[in-house]
């Protein structure tokens, strides 16, 4: 599995643009998404076949 902690910081810090979740992981991502203080600068897209990309932005989402 991969260390979604770690790519959530890698993404916030601006060394990744995207982050790709597959759909298998898409719960085990979320919970840890979810437990962040700012999980509301995490905009997600989804896609065919349940795949979903996060970015990171700088304005938290209402």
């Amino acid at each position: 599995m991969t260390d979604y902690a770690n790519e959530l910081e890698r993404l916030k810090n601006g060394e990744i643009d995207i982050l790709d979740i597959p759909k298998e992981e898409f719960l085990e991502f979320r919970k840890i998404l979810t437990e962040r203080e700012d999980f509301k600068h995490f905009r997600g897209t989804a896609f065919h076949h349940g795949k979903t990309q996060y970015e990171y932005t700088v304005e938290p989402s209402k």
